[in-house]
C-alpha cells in the first residue's frame, strides 16, 4: 500500500498539467468536474486536476499527455508542451549560447588545471579565508524602514547596499557608515526581490539600469543611481514576484512570480522574451548560472528546476526537499546548485551526477536565503594560459610532478552563506559543509543576507524591520 501511495505520487509530481488557470478550468469542464470549489484557490484546483488526471491514466492504462478540451480526444504518443517564443526569444537564446559556451570553455579549462594544485596551496588559502571568517562579529545595525525588511544586496564594487521592504520602498545605503544615500519609490505593494546589475558602481553609468526590484503589484522595475523614477517598468506577472536575479551578462533580467512562472525580459528593450511555465505553485527562486547558460527556479511546490536558457529544455529536476523553496544559488564552480526550504534544511545539487550531493541541517526554521562567495576583481584564468602552455591542460609536467607555472587559487565559491527564519546568519564551507560562525542577530526571522566581493562584510535584514553588518578584523 504505502509503495502504491509513493508511486502515485511520483507520477503525479512528474505529471504534465497546465499552470494557466484558465487552462486548468477548461480542463476539469472536459472531464466533467467542477471548474472551482468554494475555498479553492488557483494551485488547490490544479492539485485536483492532477489527481483527476491520475486518476484517468491508472484507469485507461496509458499516459494522457495532452488534452483537447473542445474534442475531448487524448493523444496516445508522448510529448511535451512548448509554447511558441517571439523571434527575439531566439535571437536572444542565441546570444546566450555563445556568451556561455565562451565562459564554460574558460572555466573547464581552468579547472583542468586547479585539480593539480599541491594541496599544501588550497590548505593555506582555505584557513587564510577561514581564519577571517571567524573572527567576524556584529560591527552595528540600523532601522531600515516602517514595515519587515525584504532583500539586502551589496553592489558589485562592496561601496553601497541596497534594502527593500513591504513599504515597497528601495533604500540605498553607504559602506561602513550605513548613512541613507537614495530611497526611491514606485512600487504599490511590498518589494520581496532585488538585484544590482553585474557591471552597476564599476564601469555602468549611473544613468543606466543599475539595479532592479520586483513588487507584489507583479512588476518589475529598473533603475539608475542619478534619478529618482524608474527607467522602465517590466510588466507580465499577474501575482506577486518574488526574487529578481540579473543574466551575468547584464542583457536580461529574470524575476519568480507568484503567478506559477518565472519570466525573463530584455533589459535594453524591455521586451518580455520568456515566460517558463512548470512549477504547479508559487514561484519564490531564482538565480542564473555564472556561466549563463543555466537558470534554476524554486517554488512553493518544494520542487525546483534547472532549465537550460539555450534551449528551453529542464536540465535537472530538484526533488527531494519537504516543504517549499525559498532560496536558490549556483556556486561560482558552475556544477553545483544550493536550495533553501521551508523544511529549514540546504541541499546541494551535483548537476553532473543529477543528485542531491549534500544535505545541510542549516537552521532550526526555515532558510530564508543563500549566497555563495563571488570574490570581486579575482580575475579566475589568471596564469592559466601560461600554465597549459608550459605544461599542458592538466597542469603537470611530463614527470607527473605539480606544474611550475600554476594559476592563484580562486577565492569565489569557498563559502556559502545563509539566512534563517531562526534569527541566524551562518556560514558554511563550501567542501566539507561544516559550519564555519554563527551570526546571531536580533529576535526578527532574518529574511535576506549577502556577502560583499571584497570579502569584508556580510549583511542580513530581518522580519523586525532593521538591517545588520558583520565584518572581521582584516579583508579577505
Amino acid at each position: 500500500m504505502l509503495h502504491e501511495q509513493l508511486a502515485r505520487r511520483d507520477r503525479m509530481r512528474r505529471m504534465a498539467v497546465p499552470t494557466d488557470d484558465k487552462k486548468v478550468r477548461e480542463r476539469l469542464r472536459a472531464f466533467g468536474e467542477p471548474i472551482t470549489l468554494f475555498g479553492e484557490g488557483p494551485g488547490d484546483r490544479r492539485d485536483r486536476l492532477k489527481e483527476i488526471q491520475e486518476s484517468y491514466e491508472r484507469d485507461k492504462g496509458r499516459p494522457l499527455v495532452t488534452f483537447d478540451s473542445d474534442s475531448g480526444d487524448s493523444d496516445d504518443e508522448e510529448g511535451e508542451f512548448y509554447t511558441e517564443g517571439p523571434q527575439a526569444l531566439l535571437e536572444a537564446r542565441r546570444k546566450i549560447a555563445r556568451y556561455s559556451l565562451s565562459r564554460a570553455g574558460k572555466r573547464i579549462a581552468r579547472q583542468r588545471v586547479e585539480v593539480n594544485l599541491p594541496l599544501s596551496k588550497i590548505v593555506n588559502v582555505r584557513k587564510e579565508v577561514f581564519g577571517e571568517l571567524q573572527t567576524f562579529q556584529n560591527l552595528g545595525s540600523q532601522f531600515g524602514d516602517d514595515r519587515p525588511l525584504s532583500t539586502i544586496r551589496f553592489s558589485p564594487n562592496s561601496k553601497l547596499l541596497l534594502t527593500t521592504s513591504w513599504t515597497g520602498d528601495s533604500k540605498v545605503w553607504d559602506l561602513p557608515n550605513l548613512n541613507n544615500v537614495a530611497v526611491r519609490r514606485g512600487h504599490t505593494d511590498k518589494v520581496s526581490g532585488a538585484a544590482w546589475h553585474p557591471d552597476a558602481t564599476i564601469g555602468l553609468s549611473e544613468s543606466a539600469a543599475n539595479f532592479a526590484t520586483g513588487g507584489g503589484e507583479g512588476d518589475v522595475k529598473l533603475w539608475s543611481l542619478d534619478a529618482e523614477k524608474p527607467l522602465a517598468s517590466l510588466s507580465g506577472h499577474t501575482n506577486r514576484v518574488g526574487r529578481v536575479e540579473f543574466h551575468p551578462s547584464g542583457a536580461y533580467v529574470g524575476a519568480a512570480g507568484f503567478d506559477g512562472t518565472w519570466r525573463m525580459w530584455d533589459v535594453q528593450t524591455q521586451a518580455e522574451l520568456l515566460v517558463q511555465e512548470g512549477h504547479s505553485k508559487e514561484v519564490m527562486a531564482l538565480a542564473f548560472q555564472d556561466d549563463g547558460a543555466l537558470a534554476a527556479s524554486g517554488g512553493f511546490d518544494a520542487i525546483g528546476r534547472v532549465w537550460d536558457l539555450r534551449t528551453g529544455r529542464t536540465a535537472m529536476v530538484l526533488d527531494g526537499h519537504a516543504k517549499e523553496i525559498l532560496s536558490v544559488d549556483f556556486a561560482p564552480n558552475g556544477f553545483q546548485v544550493a536550495t533553501g526550504s521551508g523544511d529549514n534544511t540546504v541541499r546541494i545539487w551535483d548537476l553532473r551526477a543529477l543528485r542531491t550531493q549534500h544535505v545541510i541541517p542549516a537552521h532550526s526554521s526555515s532558510v530564508s536565503d543563500l549566497r555563495f562567495y563571488r570574490a570581486a576583481g579575482e580575475n579566475p584564468f589568471q596564469g592559466l594560459d601560461a600554465a597549459v602552455a608550459t605544461n599542458g591542460a592538466g597542469g603537470m609536467d611530463v614527470d607527473g610532478d605539480s606544474a611550475d607555472v600554476q594559476p592563484d587559487l580562486p577565492r569565489s565559491g569557498l563559502f556559502l552563506v545563509t539566512a534563517g527564519f531562526d534569527s541566524n546568519v551562518r556560514i558554511w564551507s563550501a567542501d566539507e559543509w561544516a559550519r564555519v560562525r554563527n551570526l546571531a542577530t536580533d529576535a526578527g526571522k532574518v529574511m535576506s543576507a549577502d556577502v560583499s566581493r571584497d570579502g569584508k562584510f556580510i549583511a542580513s535584514a530581518s522580519y523586525s524591520r532593521s538591517f545588520h553588518l558583520f565584518g572581521g578584523d582584516h579583508s579577505l
